[in-house]
C-alpha cells in the first residue's frame, strides 16, 4: 500500500470508529400511559445531536453507535505512536488494557494492516462486562467512583469481536485477554510490548496493569494512560499521592 493510500485508509477508519461528522441519534426513555394507568408501557424513542466538530476532536462527547469514546485528536496520536514503534523496529506487540467496544484496538491492527506488518498481535484485555465495583478495602482512591453503575461501559466480547469483523481485521492478530486484570495481566503470555495502552480509569485497573505489563515494555515504546488528566485516582496510580 503506497502513503497516500494508507494515509487515506487510516483517515477513514479514525472517522468510523468516531462516527466523525456524523450526527447522533440518542435514546430517550419514557413511560406511555393508556387510559388505564396501570398498562403503561415503555417505549424508545430518539432524538438527534447535531455533531460538534470541537467536541469529537476532544473526545469531550461520544457518538452513540462509535467504537471508541477517545476522539479524533487522541486516535490521530495513537496511529503515530504506532506508527513511530513501526519505523524505529521497536520489538513487541499492541496492547490495550480497557477496549470498550474496540475502535482504539481496531485502529491499532489497522495501522499493522496498512503497513503490511503481519509479526506483532494487537491485545485486548477488558472484563467485557464493565468496570469493577471499587475496592476500596485496598484502593481507597476509587471509593468514589461508581463506573460499575454505568451499563453503557459492557460490552461483550462477542460484539468487540463483530466489531473488528465490520471493518475486515478479525484474524490471528487480534488477541483477547478477557476478565478481571488482576486475574488475567500477571501471568498473560506477552513477552514484549512496543505500545501499552490504560484506559481502565480506576486506580485500581491503572495500577495493576503497569505492575504488569510496564516492566516488559521495549525501550523506545510507549505507555499511554488515557484517564491521567481526568481521573485523579487513575494519575495517582501512576504519580504516587501528593507528598510521596
Amino acid at each position: 500500500m503506497n502513503s497516500d493510500l494508507r494515509s487515506r485508509y487510516l483517515e477513514l477508519v479514525r472517522r468510523d470508529v468516531t462516527r466523525y461528522g456524523i450526527d447522533d441519534l440518542v435514546p430517550v426513555e419514557f413511560l406511555v400511559f393508556g387510559r388505564n394507568v396501570l398498562k403503561a408501557r415503555n417505549l424508545t424513542l430518539v432524538r438527534r445531536r447535531p455533531f460538534d466538530s470541537r467536541k469529537r476532536d476532544l473526545g469531550e462527547d461520544c457518538a452513540v453507535d462509535a467504537e471508541t469514546m477517545i476522539g479524533m485528536q487522541r486516535l490521530t496520536s495513537l496511529q503515530r505512536c504506532v506508527e513511530s514503534v513501526l519505523a524505529d523496529g521497536v520489538p513487541g506487540d499492541l496492547v490495550e488494557c480497557g477496549v470498550w467496544r474496540g475502535g482504539a484496538s481496531i485502529l491499532m491492527r489497522a495501522v499493522l494492516a496498512a503497513y503490511d506488518d503481519k509479526t506483532r498481535c494487537v491485545w485486548l484485555a477488558d472484563s467485557f462486562a464493565g468496570c469493577p465495583r471499587p475496592d476500596t478495602a485496598n484502593y481507597r482512591a476509587d471509593a468514589e467512583l461508581r463506573f460499575d453503575r454505568f451499563a453503557g461501559m459492557a460490552v461483550s466480547e462477542s460484539q468487540v469481536r463483530a466489531n473488528f469483523e465490520r471493518y475486515g481485521l478479525l484474524d490471528d492478530q487480534v488477541r483477547f485477554l478477557p476478565g478481571w486484570f488482576k486475574d488475567t495481566l500477571p501471568g498473560a503470555p506477552i513477552d514484549r510490548i512496543a505500545l501499552l495502552r490504560l484506559d481502565g480509569d480506576l486506580y485500581e485497573s491503572t495500577i495493576q496493569a503497569l505492575d504488569a505489563l510496564y516492566p516488559r515494555l521495549s525501550p523506545g515504546g510507549f505507555c499511554i494512560i488515557d484517564d491521567y488528566q481526568t481521573i485523579a485516582a487513575c494519575r495517582q496510580a501512576v504519580t504516587g499521592p501528593v507528598g510521596d
